[in-house]
């Protein structure tokens, strides 16, 4: 079969139709596949590129995807070709597998994607299971020097979980996906700690009296030497990842540079959404109004980036939208109660119904809209009347993708 536009588009709803990811249809049977039997299995048939590359590994609840990307830019700042794997995506499904290097970032090919999903044989495989087989023979085929890779979920049983890394560094333990990763936060730092290897150093961003004693253990039992990032010195900057755990995201990186004998060029973090692509952390859309959008979606992320809504003393005009399966009991008493609310459901089965968001919401002033562009185009038409404004955009990944397409597709 020869590539063309309409067959590799034709292909990738294909892949999300039979392979479902639990980004579209939640925790199901065909989207969720725990264990590493059938990556093994999938990596062993692509000849084995997960051992053909070194590689960081990175789990947590929150803050994954900014510390990746700023370490594939300060790495590739020295030199280095640097893949970069990481989900979701927003707008472009090749955003998950990147090549960073000084010059640039580039994505997969819609090429090698194609030959991928019309070669390999995939049946009975989970869509992250298809896609981190993608990623790990492209980084092994292309020659990366080294490749930082992002777990999905959780860390002991996920795909990503079949590689021995340089370094193993766990972000942060909030309370998401309890489900299936455990109810308390020591259960879901026992799954993050998974992914520690024997020999191979840990890192870990945060330390408290809950989560601590978990990885202390799940380190001696491994073994592997394990680090926290408040025990080293750093000279915190500004970034251009502007959102309110990038302080602590940034101090984690510092001390992961520090393990692995590298120099932090500062240039390159701070430069680190331009240099690797990435979107939806804080991300400003527009200045007039001012338009923030944010990935943040369970109550972790969301407390300090309404806290930080909250703090500016500005008004705010919030567009919100959530997948069913989120804990809307738990985020609605964070959420600031003079805010005016443009309430949206993004496409997708997943999505919480706006109907029953805005029952969960009783008590706040909203305003229920048919779609993420049409809760968008109501916010910006509100916040012409309310000087000095701050206009949100999240709640979901999918929300922020719709938005971003908007403002800039």
């Amino acid at each position: 079969m020869n590539f063309s536009e309409d067959i590799y588009e034709a292909l990738l709803k294909d892949l999300f139709s039979r392979h479902p990811s639990v980004q579209t249809a939640g925790f199901t049977p065909g989207a969720y596949k725990p264990g590493l039997a059938g990556m093994l299995g999938f990596d062993a048939a692509l000849g084995h590129p997960s051992q053909r590359f070194r590689s960081i590994h990175v789990a947590g609840t929150n803050g994954k995807g900014s510390v990746c990307s700023m370490l594939a830019s300060a790495l590739a700042a020295r030199g280095l070709r640097v893949g970069l794997y990481t989900s979701p995506h927003l707008t472009d499904f090749r955003e998950r597998i990147k090549v960073v290097t000084d010059d640039g970032v580039g994505m997969i090919s819609r090429e090698e994607v194609f030959r991928f999903l019309t070669e390999e044989d995939l049946e009975g495989l989970s869509f992250f299971e298809i896609t981190t087989g993608l990623a790990f023979r492209h980084y092994a085929e292309c020659g990366v020097d080294l490749a930082v890779i992002e777990t999905g979920l959780g860390g002991r049983l996920d795909s990503t979980n079949i590689l021995t890394p340089e370094l193993s560094i766990v972000t942060s333990i909030g309370l998401d996906h309890c489900a299936l990763l455990g109810d308390t936060r020591a259960k879901i730092a026992a799954e993050k700690a998974g992914i520690f290897k024997p020999g191979v150093p840990a890192l870990c961003g945060e330390r408290d009296a809950e989560t601590a004693p978990v990885f202390e253990a799940r380190a001696a039992a491994a073994p592997c030497p394990l680090f926290w990032a408040e025990d080293f010195d750093a000279e915190l900057f500004p970034t251009d990842l502007a959102g309110p755990c990038q302080e602590a995201n940034l101090r984690t990186v510092l001390a992961a540079l520090e393990l692995l004998g590298e120099p932090a060029d500062r240039e390159a973090l701070a430069h680190t959404a331009a240099r690797t692509g990435l979107r939806g952390r804080w991300e400003r859309l527009q200045d007039r109004p001012e338009v923030i959008c944010d990935i943040g979606h369970n109550p972790p992320a969301l407390a300090i980036n309404f806290r930080r809504l909250q703090e500016s003393g500005r008004p705010l005009v919030i567009v919100y939208g959530i997948m069913a399966d989120k804990d809307l009991a738990g985020i609605r008493p964070l959420m600031p109660p003079q805010a005016r609310y443009f309430l949206v459901a993004p496409e997708g089965d997943r999505a919480l119904p706006v109907d029953r968001l805005a029952e969960g919401m009783a008590g706040l002033d909203c305003t229920v809209c048919g779609s993420v562009r049409d809760g968008v185009r109501q916010a910006l038409d509100a916040a012409k009347d309310i000087p000095d404004c701050i206009l949100y955009i999240g709640g979901s990944n999918f929300v922020v993708a719709e938005a971003i397409d908007m403002f800039h597709g």
